[in-house]
This record gives structure tokens, sequence and C-alpha cells, in this order.
């Protein structure tokens, strides 16, 4: 097994995760299998509790595992499947050496930091690596950590002992360390500053670990004066120092390294089998990255929630929407919404905020609205579906997206006015949605529905359905303490609110469509997660071919997408000249009276 580890410097959130994932990218292009650990120094047991403005979104696992955002730009990036124990936090590896006090395995000894929380991370770090995240079970080869923070966080300082303690106990051939520090360019003088990633480095190495690669972040290309000035300052040779600087998209972060010899860096210094010879995976994600820099075509998106003033709240909702406009050769507009923006509340307070926010939504082509949990902008959202139905706008509810969907159509269509989830009104006449009984809300953390589960397809004339290739069930993950009523779903269905999908048992309602109309689809778990670059989530493709107008062609193509879709693992690798022709010609153009009343509505 060989280690990468990744540590950071002068700021946080300075891309290591990214990072991280094109080395790993880059690695299993080359025929290796890789797996990867996110370290984050915390005291929290998991991420489940975090608020998104605190940490951004909360990514969930196959096995139910709630973990920080990282892990899933390693799921997107390597296409593999990771497990709960690849995400260290502080809290689980005290929580693992007390239990082991507890039960007596250190008895006799004083329990402290070195060497017990310290052989615990590395133990931690040696088994982990050996499970298998890839579809054919084999063990990995490389494994790559990152150590979360910033080098010098006094919450860090066991996990940097430890790996200290580490490169000795695996070999030098088995271990080297990549530290990404930031290189600023003040304004004033645009020069490239050199001193806070000198200073970072030297830390690092007065904590006894050397980097072996120091990859520079900056707003444009670094000078080659800069460079040496790094491999001098640093101890490392000038090919040693590789720059990171911001480009047009994250699909280009692999292609940069691997244009600066970190294959063959990597070959000689851990010994790496790898042979010189063209890497498919790699060439797939250039077609890719020129794909999205050449991209003419805009598809609008809405994204109505309550998190939006953090981009990283729905991280992976913002990467799924991506990877299905790639898909169909549309660049991704995307409008954030603050749903409270569109409530009657704020037409009262701030009248400018109000009509803005409904100017964006009547601008759109689809709308979505995610998962989320809490009555803050409930109503908002409802707005914006009741919006997106009766106007025949292409929407998906995601979790809270689908419970709210079921609200606003029980409300508006049944005559329930005080329809509503027991979550935002417990005393409610027509409880809709319902909490789960399992659900124990005196116990936050891990009581939600979690992880992998099975949805079977109760009708074949489902067009999700149709978009998971006609599947009879489906494997997604989910997160959520609140379901649909089961009680109220023959009332529901008889108006034409359909509910196509649900689980083994048949008793939790898993997908709602609306019949006469283009695409009005929710779902109760959350397909962003195992959405990936080169295989996009059916229903968040779904949403984009039926605001692009290609759902038809899409469908009549045996869902295959265009043929120019190389890239893509949906391509049916033919050719025809015309099929873009074909498409556009059966695009749904907005009536102009629609935008009329749009506009009244606004005024």
């Amino acid at each position: 097994m060989k280690y990468i580890l990744v540590t950071g410097g002068v700021i946080s959130g300075i891309g290591k995760g990214i990072i991280a994932s094109s080395i790993g990218t880059i690695l299993k292009s080359s025929g290796l299998r890789v797996t990867a650990i996110k370290i984050d120094p915390y005291i929290n047991i998991d991420a489940g509790t975090f608020s998104p403005y605190e940490h951004g979104e909360v990514f969930v696992l196959t096995d139910g595992g709630e973990v920080d955002l990282d892990l899933g730009n390693y799921e997107r990036f390597l296409d593999i499947n990771l497990f709960q124990d690849n995400n260290i936090t502080t809290g689980k590896i005290y929580q693992h050496v007390i239990n082991k006090e507890r039960h007596g395995d250190y008895l006799g000894k004083t329990v402290q930091v070195v060497p017990h929380i310290t052989d615990a991370i590395q133990d931690w770090v040696v088994n982990q690596a050996k499970v298998p995240v890839d579809a054919d079970g084999d063990d990995p080869q490389v494994c790559v950590i990152e150590l979360g923070g910033t080098i010098g966080d006094i919450e860090g300082m066991p996990f940097v002992e430890a790996f200290r303690q580490f490169q000795f106990r695996v070999t030098r051939e088995n271990f080297c360390n990549i530290h990404v520090s930031l290189v600023p360019q003040p304004g004033s003088t645009g020069e490239q500053k050199t001193k806070p990633t000198q200073n970072s480095v030297r830390e690092l190495r007065g904590l006894g670990l050397s980097p072996d690669l120091v990859v520079c972040r900056s707003v444009t290309q670094l000078e080659r004066s800069v460079r040496e000035k790094i491999s001098m300052f640093c101890h490392v040779a000038p090919e040693q120092v590789l720059c990171v600087h911001d480009v047009s998209s994250l699909y280009r972060v692999p292609l940069m390294l691997e244009q600066q010899g970190v294959v063959r860096y990597f070959k000689h210094r851990l010994h790496l089998p790898i042979e010189e010879s063209p890497r498919r995976l790699l060439v797939r994600w250039k077609e890719m990255a020129d794909r999205y820099d050449r991209l003419l075509k805009k598809c609008s998106i809405a994204l109505v929630g309550k998190y939006i003033k953090l981009s990283d709240s729905y991280a992976s909702v913002i990467k799924a929407l991506e990877h299905a406009a790639l898909s169909i050769n549309h660049k991704l507009d995307l409008k954030c919404i603050d749903s409270e923006d569109l409530e009657m509340t704020t037409e009262r307070d701030d009248p400018v905020k109000y009509h803005e926010a409904w100017q964006k939504l009547c601008s759109v082509d689809g709308i979505l609205v995610p998962g989320g949990f809490g009555v803050r902008g409930s109503e908002g959202k409802i707005l914006a579906i009741s919006w997106a139905r009766k106007m025949k706008k292409p929407y998906l509810g995601i979790c809270l997206g689908m419970q709210l969907a079921v609200v606003e159509f029980a409300r508006s269509e049944l005559g329930w006015t005080d329809a509503n989830s027991t979550e935002f009104d417990a005393n409610t006449t027509h409880a809709v949605v319902i909490d789960m009984p399992e659900h124990n809300p005196g116990k936050m953390g891990g009581t939600m529905r979690l992880g992998k589960r099975r949805t079977i397809f109760k009708t074949k004339d489902s067009i999700l359905r149709k978009l998971y290739n006609n599947k009879e069930s489906i494997e997604e993950r989910h997160r959520h303490r609140y379901e649909v009523n089961v009680d109220v779903v023959s009332h529901l269905e008889k108006k034409g609110f359909q509910f196509v999908g649900h689980d083994v048992e048949g008793k939790r309602m898993e997908i709602v469509e609306l019949e006469d109309h283009p695409y009005f689809v929710g779902v109760q778990f959350h397909p962003e997660f195992t959405s990936r670059p080169m295989h996009p989530s059916p229903p968040y493709l779904g949403l984009l071919l039926a605001t692009a107008g290609k759902m038809t062609a899409y469908l009549q193509r045996g869902c295959r997408l265009s043929p120019r879709d190389n890239y893509s693992d949906l391509s049916d690798g033919s050719s025809s000249e015309g099929s873009e022709e074909i498409e556009s010609s059966l695009m749904i153009v907005k009536p102009a009276i629609l935008q009329r009343n749009c506009a009244n509505k606004e005024q």
C-alpha cells in the first residue's frame, strides 16, 4: 500500500480536497486502484448535526455515514463508493480510545495522546486503506489522505504527530507528503508573494514532515522566478513545485497536474507499477473540460432553498445539475433564490427583494427545490412549487422538495387548506407528511433514515423509470426524518398525483410524478450523491432534458445522449451530423403569452 498525505497551509478552504481528488484521478487513470480518507480535526463524531452555513452540505455515503463534503469530491472524481470510516474525526478517534480504555484494553497504562491516540490514528488509516471501494471489489493500491484544516492548528497536532511516526512505520518508499499552500498576489503590486508558503513549509518541517511536492494555489500561473524561490527556501527541487492556478472548471485540475509530471514523479518516488501508455480516463476528462469551455447554449435553473448564502450548502446538488447540463451540451445558468424572499412577509417588509426573487423565478427554464430542515422558508418553497405546477415549468423536488410538493397539491387540488407536515405544524388536521416511527426526537445524531435504500417502481409508464433504463428497482441514498402519510396517497392519486415508486415494503412513498406535465418529479432520496461527471443522475438529467426540450429525442434514442457526447458513459458511440438539429427542432419554446403573464404578476 502506498500512502499520499495531502496537507494545507496559510488558509483553510484552499482546495486540498480538489487536489487530493485530482491526484487520485491521475493515478486511477494510470491503472491503479485508489481509495481516499478525509481527516477532520473537529470533535464532532460526524458531520450530521452541522449547520449548512458552518460546514457546507452533509454528504451521505452508501452505508449511511454523514460525512464531510470533500468525500463527495472523492467519489465524483474517482467514481468509487466510500464508507463512513473513510472520514476520521477527532471525536471518532477519542471515542474509540476511550471505549477501549473502559473495556480494559489499556489496563495498567496511563492513556495519553502519544502513543495511544496517535497509534489509534495510524491503525485506523492502515485498516481502512485496505477496504475495497471499486465495483470490482479488488484491494486498493494507493490511499490518498487529506488532513483537514491548516498546519499549525492546535486541534490537528495529534494527526500531524501520528503521520510523523507513520512515515517511518510504512517506510519512505511507501509514503509521501503533498503540501498545498497559497501564493497571494496583492492587487496593489501584482507580485506573487512566497513568504506565506515559506512559513507554512517551515512549520510543517518543524513538526517532522517534509513535503515531497509543494502545490501552490494562485490566481495566475506561477512565474518561473517564484517557483525557483519556493524551491530554494522550501528544500525541494524546482520540478517538485507545482502550480494550480484558477481555471475555467475543476475538470482542468487533473490535467494541469498531469502536465507538470505528477505521474512520472510518483512512479519513481513510490515505485509504482505504472506503464507508459495513453491514459484513456484523462483523455475523456480533457474532452469533458474542453466541452465545458466551448458551451454556448444556456439552461437556466432556479434553486429555491434556504441556505443559498453559502454555495457549499448545496455542493452536490449544484454538481449534479452541472453534470446533467454538460451531458446535453448546455451551460448551467443557476439562479439561487432564497425561499423566504418569495413569501408575503417579504413583500410587506422588503418589496424590492420580493419582486426581484419572483423576477428570477419567472425567468428560468426549470425549478429545483432541494432538501432541508425547519419551517423557515417552507411557505416560499410551496409558492415556487405551485408556480412550477401551474405554469408547466419542469420541476424536481428532492426530499423536502417532494414532501412540500405533496403539501402544495393537497392544499390546491384537494381543498385541504391547512395541509402540512408535522415537522412544521404538529396540530394540522391534514397531516400529509408525518414523522417516521423510528425517528427519536430526543437524539439528533444518526437518527434519520440514512444510506442506500431500494425503491421499487409500481408502473412501467413512469418517466423516471424510463430515465433509469426501465429498471424494476433502483438503489439511492436517503437522509430524512419525515415521510408522506400513506393514508392520503389514494386521495392524491385520484387527482393525478401518482406515487410511482415506493420502498420494498410498499409503505414509504419514494417517487411522485404529476400527470399532464412536461416534467414534475419528486423523490424522497438524494440522487445527487450518486451523480458522476461522466454519468449524470437520471432525475437531474430528466430536469435538464425537459428544460432544454430534449426529453422526447432522448427517450426515442433509447435513453442515449447525443453521439457527440463522447466523454459520457451515456453516449451511444454512433455518429450523426443532424442529431443536434433534430433535437433543436424538438425544443419547447416558451409561449410569449406566458412571458407576459409572468411580467404582469411581477408588476
